[in-house]
């Protein structure tokens, strides 16, 4: 399972400086595509964005219906990472898997872009989700272009030109959470775990199930009796006015959680841990959830599941 932790603040919405981590190397035939290896699909989803055409890109965790948490290595990813001229991780001991996949089969020409390492951030971060953080994949394109450019430098310019428009095609979703923020600061939610804490917070949304509580769900714990009671409490007596579920790690306390909040007609918004298909890019997802939030606030609506993607 994931490590315990307070989310990450998102102070500034800013891009942080970035550090890249390198490891190995791999073999591909001349003009063939770069192979790139994500292991989580919404790191696949900038990757493909900026290699366009020039990459192949596999997604090892990208599936929506399960839990990321019990993944299993198959020899077919393992030749995949094998064979991969950039790899995107996590990090935050999210998808240690990957660490072991690489040392499996070293190489010196392999890039390795763990965005724990990134960010600069210690092992001790409290939140591994750091893509529902708004600085995260803006820092990860810039370094996806820089490796894609290194490896062929004559699509350069294709390359740092993609990343400058997909740094431009997030202003939406930022626009929405600004506005969100501007408009409704102080709201209160409550939440299983903390999957998309960063995204609440920096709508000026005030998390009040305690990080224990959140921490435990995250860890496969059983939370304490009085913090599933003080749970249960903002529910019931309407202290918040969301409840953000993940809809890929439950059990029965969160499956009890989410009726408890249904029951009291508390908007229950499902958050996931994968991008969810089909249709979707990392923008539209972080869009989508956005504006379930809102519609939970403002409209008292529940979004339990992400439908296909919206035509936009």
């Amino acid at each position: 399972m994931a490590p315990l932790g307070a989310a990450l603040a998102l102070a500034g919405w800013g891009l942080p400086a970035g550090a890249r981590a390198f490891a190995g190397t791999s073999t591909r035939a001349a003009g063939s595509p770069i192979a790139v290896v994500a292991a989580e699909n919404e790191y696949g989803s900038v990757a493909s964005q900026i290699g366009g055409r020039y990459v192949h890109v596999t997604s090892i965790e990208n599936n929506p219906n399960i839990d990321p948490h019990t993944y299993e290595v198959s020899p077919g990813v393992a030749a995949e990472v094998g064979s991969a001229a950039v790899v995107i991780q996590n990090g935050i001991g999210y998808d240690t898997f990957m660490n072991r996949l690489e040392a499996a089969s070293p190489s010196r020409s392999r890039r390795v872009i763990d965005v724990q390492q990134l960010l600069h951030l210690p092992d001790s971060t409290p939140n591994p989700h750091i893509w529902y953080a708004a600085a995260t994949m803006p820092a990860v394109a810039k370094a996806l272009g820089n490796d894609l450019a290194a490896i062929e430098p004559g699509r350069a310019a294709y390359f740092h030109g993609n990343v400058t428009r997909f740094d431009s095609s997030l202003g939406r979703w930022h626009a929405a959470v600004a506005s969100f923020r501007s408009e409704h600061h102080g709201v209160a939610a409550a939440v299983s775990e903390p999957v998309a804490d960063d995204l609440l917070e920096a709508m000026g949304i005030v998390v009040k199930t305690p990080f224990r509580f959140q921490a435990d769900v995250m860890n496969g714990n059983d939370p304490t009796p009085q913090d599933v009671a003080l749970q249960q409490r903002l529910l019931a007596r309407h202290q918040v006015r969301l409840f953000a579920y993940n809809v890929q790690v439950v059990n029965s306390l969160t499956v009890s959680i989410r009726a408890d909040a249904l029951r009291a007609g508390v908007p229950v918004v499902g958050v996931y841990e994968t991008m969810p298909t089909p249709g979707y890019d990392y923008q539209s997802w972080m869009l989508a959830e956005t504006e379930a939030i809102e519609r939970a606030v403002l409209d008292k609506t529940s979004t339990t599941r992400l439908g296909p993607a919206p035509r936009r």
